[in-house]
């Protein structure tokens, strides 16, 4: 998070003014000052739950691991949920931390665990219990049927969460917070590498993509504005510098009327890569307006064009993929990627789509599975086009290691680092054409 002086004495006054007595108070308060964007806030109250947390007493004659303490635990829990008491779910969240979560047997090993303690625990298994609680005390009224449960739910997930903030601040009194701060808190589905998203966070990525088009669109119309105005044209300098005794005050500027690019997608659809190809079509069919033309195929090792399934307002960002490997021609005796095979067959195939205003984008990995990369193919296809770019999610640590062809194919097309949606974003603000 971007924090600068302004925040940083907002947030000073609005912890003068809310004091420290109420936690969630202040919780609120430094966030409406410091955060810029909705998905900033789960990494602020990770790190607001390292550095603020709950006020710790002693723990309760039921937290001893036996199973007596455990039923008496998982007693006081049940009515704590039923209440939708959350000081006592605090409560029962150390509780159950001091007396489930604890492993190792020195000092030096000794640690926390959420996991381990709500497998003990398993509060999941109380949502019925709950729920029939409620009805039978009128406390559910509002709620009927799945709506009940829904909230039983909803306050166990509750729970849950608090018993990850205890763990996780019991483990940073050991090895320090700001170690814990770095290591132990997920960052925002901007900087998260593709290769190693998730499905929640290749979901929470999908509903940036509008955002982030928008913001894109902005800076690329401005962009295209100022480059409208040429270079200077001497001729009618001159002429109406006579006016002011041949000194040239108002430099005269040259129309441009440049065109509006056309765009080629080469996308990788395989393995660990597919989300961040499909990531990308979903941005670049957000951003079609932009462009003259735009056509993307997808390939793992043979290629087809799927332009048609990224019909704007049609696309479903969830199940683009499957759709995509689904409904095109992507294999053929084998299931890996082949990018020799499938750079040399959109050449042959679909060399027409490639021009003088073309920009082509190449979306992989660079990993030919030990095939020959034919980079020919790829020198033809850049000889067709105005620029040809390989966006690679991978560090650039890793190129050239293994089966990765990157270094060779970076010598016939300019191959740059894109691991994350922040870096994607910048890349394509800066070298799509105008």
């Amino acid at each position: 998070m971007r924090i600068g002086t302004g925040e940083t004495v907002d947030a000073a006054g609005a912890a003068a003014v809310l004091g420290f007595a109420d936690r969630r108070v202040l919780r609120e308060g430094l966030a409406a000052t410091l955060l810029h964007s909705p998905g900033q806030r789960a990494v602020f109250d990770a790190v607001f739950d390292l550095y603020f947390p709950h006020a710790v007493g002693a723990p309760g004659p039921s937290a001893a691991a036996g199973g007596d303490g455990r039923a008496a635990l998982r007693d006081r829990l049940a009515a704590a949920l039923a209440d939708d008491d959350r000081a006592a779910l605090a409560r029962l969240a150390i509780e159950a931390v001091d007396g489930f979560g604890g492993y190792g047997s020195s000092p030096g090993s000794d640690g926390w665990s959420a996991y381990q303690t709500l497998e003990r625990l398993r509060p999941q298994t109380l949502v019925a219990r709950v729920r029939d609680d409620l009805r039978e005390r009128g406390g559910g009224a509002g709620f009927t049927g799945r709506l009940l449960e829904d909230e039983v739910r909803r306050r166990v997930d509750a729970f849950r969460a608090l018993v990850a903030v205890e763990a996780r601040r019991r483990v940073a009194e050991r090895r320090g917070r700001d170690e814990i701060a770095r290591r132990a808190v997920a960052r925002t589905a901007d900087r998260v590498d593709f290769l190693y998203a998730g499905k929640d966070r290749l979901a929470e990525l999908r509903r940036t993509v509008q955002p982030l088009a928008r913001k894109l669109a902005t800076r690329l119309a401005a962009r295209r504005r100022r480059a409208s105005r040429g270079a200077i044209d001497l001729r009618r300098t001159l002429r109406g510098s006579l006016s002011t005794g041949g000194v040239p005050m108002r430099p005269v500027l040259r129309r441009r009327r440049p065109a509006r690019p056309e765009l080629v997608l080469l996308c990788d659809v395989s393995g660990s890569v597919a989300g961040f190809s499909d990531f990308t079509m979903l941005l670049v069919q957000a951003l079609h307006d932009q462009f003259s033309k735009v056509r993307v195929f997808a390939f793992v090792n043979r290629v087809d064009e799927v332009t048609g399934l990224l019909r704007r307002g049609a696309a479903d960002p969830a199940g683009l993929g499957s759709r995509i490997r689904a409904e095109a021609s992507l294999t053929a005796w084998h299931d890996s990627s082949d990018y020799g095979a499938a750079l040399g067959e959109f050449a042959e195939r679909y060399g027409a789509a490639v021009g003088p205003r073309t920009t082509v984008f190449v979306l992989g990995d660079a990993r030919t599975n030990m095939a020959d990369p034919n980079l020919p193919a790829l020198g033809e296809i850049a000889g067709r086009a105005r620029r040809v770019h390989w966006l690679n999610p991978e560090p650039r640590a890793q190129w050239g290691t293994g089966d990765s062809a990157a270094p060779e194919y970076a010598a016939v097309a300019g191959m740059h680092e894109c691991r994350t949606a922040r870096q994607l974003g910048e890349l394509v603000g800066r070298l799509l054409p105008v």
